[in-house]
């Protein structure tokens, strides 16, 4: 069959466009990605240069010399290591908190059949709604009076629950198939037996998307603990590295960026270590939605 004249034309102009687009498409990422890096590649070079040369105008792009003087000054004299430990204490704390109570929430809203459910689901997802700076005083008057300021119970009790992280878990859930639920049932397993040992096994990458985000939104956590924490001993690592303006009287930029840079190892490591766990449970979702 002979073909049409133009249809060269034609095919080369698509392969033409499609070259062009997916250019167009990596500048785009590549413009993305140094755009989302550049904070913390001034973060890290900001650290290992001299601090009166951090602020220099014009900035001093590469650093001429490589020092760790602020990290040496930040962790010899600053009680920064147990900013971290309290840090670590109370992000492990809440996240494990979160993961029981809101997977068991999450199992109920899903799996269990009782009057209003869906109803209480709904008014439980409107909590979500609720800016933080309209609970902050009730919830402050609460702690004060139960005399748990400047502790770690101020720090984490409040937070042992989630409604976004019951709803990513139950949403999970619910993909699970049912027949799995109704064999375990008829072997006389109960409600908590199933969701021990059939529920959570395989709900592993919802469990380890929500741990991710709720360790990140603990460690991160700045205006409660301010405002909960009295004494060094409990300041948290946001909470610290704020505090180095008000007690140095100058902004030691080079100590600041240094703890910038160790808060966020334990990040890091954890995003690293779930990351197979995160992209599986986004693929997923992506297929069952």
């Amino acid at each position: 069959m002979t073909d049409w004249p133009g249809a060269t034309r034609i095919s080369g102009g698509r392969r033409s466009s499609l070259r062009n687009s997916r250019l167009l498409a990596a500048v785009l990422l590549w413009l993305s990605a140094v755009l989302v890096a550049f904070p913390f590649v001034w973060m890290i070079r900001s650290s290992i240069m001299p601090s009166r040369m951090v602020m220099k105008f014009p900035p001093v792009w590469i650093p001429p010399t490589v020092t760790f003087e602020s990290y040496s000054k930040l962790l010899l004299h600053q009680p920064f290591l147990h900013y971290i430990f309290n840090s670590l204490l109370v992000a492990v704390v809440v996240t494990a908190g979160q993961m029981i109570i809101s997977s068991m929430a999450a199992y109920a809203f899903a799996r269990l059949r009782f009057p209003g459910r869906d109803k209480l689901f709904l008014l439980y997802l409107a909590t979500m709604v609720i800016p933080t700076q309209v609970t902050l005083i009730p919830q402050y008057v609460l702690v004060s009076r139960l005399g748990w300021i400047d502790s770690y119970a101020a720090l984490t009790i409040p937070f042992l629950s989630s409604a976004f992280i019951t709803f990513l878990l139950r949403q999970f859930f619910l993909s699970i198939p049912q027949e799995l639920e109704d064999a375990a049932r008829m072997d006389g397993a109960g409600y908590f037996r199933i969701y021990s040992t059939i529920i959570l096994p395989l709900a592993g990458p919802a469990l380890a998307t929500g741990a991710l985000l709720s360790f990140i939104g603990t460690w991160t956590s700045f205006l409660w603990p301010l405002i909960v924490t009295r004494s060094k001993d409990m300041r948290t690592v946001p909470v610290g590295l704020a505090s180095f303006v008000q007690e140095m009287g100058v902004a030691d930029y080079g100590q600041i960026m240094a703890g910038s840079v160790l808060s966020m190892l334990p990040m890091f490591i954890l995003f690293v270590l779930l990351q197979r766990f995160i992209v599986q449970s986004l693929a997923t979702s992506g297929l069952k939605g």
